[in-house]
């Protein structure tokens, strides 16, 4: 056989430099992209639970649904300019048979999309009582309640590794609950505060663990695009964000509307909450999970500056610096991927020289 002119070979290896410098950039881009989101998120909802305009506060329950339904407009778009092709008759086709013609698939996402409206009711709860850097921080238990439903639900297996950052995930975050050695009055009078928000921060752990899991057996025993699935999700998050909405909420949607209290803030939380999951997709796709623990790291150390400085709103302790730094080791640890057949494969070449 021939060999390629070198023409055609400088070609091919200029060809092959790009694309490599442009999954480089993607990668590092969707990176950002994540710190930003996740820093900012939490930020902006904690600033919107807290800060006194001089009117009534926003309804938690109605910027879950507002936010279900800004997801559903962006999966759309992107099913219409996918699968649909830009064309009207295939965008509509594609919903009908992959949405209405399939009932059952589509109920199956019930049960994730409830728990993670409860989740995400949760999390508003949280930041209502907690500073953002430590929701930021325990929010890393979500890690362990994931393995856990993976283990019992997938059949998955965990090396000693992944245990020891699990032993270290857990013991970080009880450093963070830890209270320093100077309680005040005003710190005594939230502390039943700060006990709602870490119960709502463990309880979304859980909703969060068990929902992703159940969520990825789903997609692993269908071809639908996560697009697809995000709309049916969203549109079952929509209905179920509604119910407390009005079961609770009544009263005070009566007297002063669904919207009440939004502000630019709200709306940002609102975008931010629903494009979360895009941002997630483009991660995995681009991203591998050692740069993902990197963002989560970066993320909770941004928080608590910005919780520090700006919000003001948090005193950090030496408990908190040595949790802190045991959460984010364990989440390095976690996501780091050990080639034991590599290391076999070396050791058994090295044995024969």
């Amino acid at each position: 056989m021939d060999k390629a002119p070198p023409t055609h070979q400088a070609e091919r290896g200029f060809l092959l430099s790009k694309m490599q410098i442009v999954q480089f950039n993607l990668k590092y881009v969707s990176l950002g992209i994540l710190i930003l989101q996740t820093t900012s998120l939490v930020l902006t909802m904690r600033y919107s639970r807290t800060v006194d305009d001089g009117g009534p506060k926003y309804i938690s329950a109605t910027a879950v649904v507002m936010a279900e339904l800004l997801k559903i407009t962006a999966c759309l778009i992107l099913v219409f300019r996918g699968e649909g092709g830009m064309n009207c008759s295939n965008f509509l086709a594609v919903l009908n048979n992959e949405i209405l013609q399939k009932p059952w698939d589509t109920l199956k996402l019930a049960v994730p999309s409830g728990l993670y409206t409860i989740q995400n009711n949760l999390l508003f709860l949280a930041l209502s009582n907690l500073d953002a850097a430590t929701y930021q921080v325990t929010y890393q238990l979500k890690i362990l309640t994931t393995a856990m439903f993976s283990v019992i639900l997938l059949g998955k297996q965990l090396n000693g590794t992944k245990w020891i950052s699990l032993v270290l995930l857990m013991f970080g975050v009880a450093l963070v609950q830890m209270p320093s050695g100077t309680q005040t009055k005003e710190k005594e009078l939230t502390a039943s505060g700060q006990f709602i928000g870490l119960m709502a921060v463990l309880s979304a752990c859980f909703s969060s663990g068990f929902a992703g899991v159940y969520f990825e057996r789903i997609l692993k025993g269908t071809k639908q695009s996560i697009w697809l699935r995000n709309i049916q999700l969203a549109f079952f998050g929509m209905i179920f964000g509604l119910v407390p909405a009005f079961w609770y909420d009544t009263p005070a949607i009566r007297e002063n509307g669904f919207f009440q209290g939004y502000n630019k803030f709200t709306w940002v939380v609102i975008i931010l909450q629903a494009l979360g999951g895009l941002v997630i997709a483009a991660v995995i796709k681009y991203a591998d999970n050692i740069l993902k623990g990197f963002a989560t790291s970066l993320s909770i150390i941004l928080s608590t500056v910005v919780s520090y400085y700006l919000l003001n709103d948090f005193q950090p302790t030496s408990f908190f610096f040595m949790g802190a730094a045991f959460v984010m080791a364990a989440t390095f640890l976690y996501g780091y991927e050990w080639k034991a057949k590599d290391a076999a494969t070396t050791a058994q070449e090295q044995h024969k020289l």
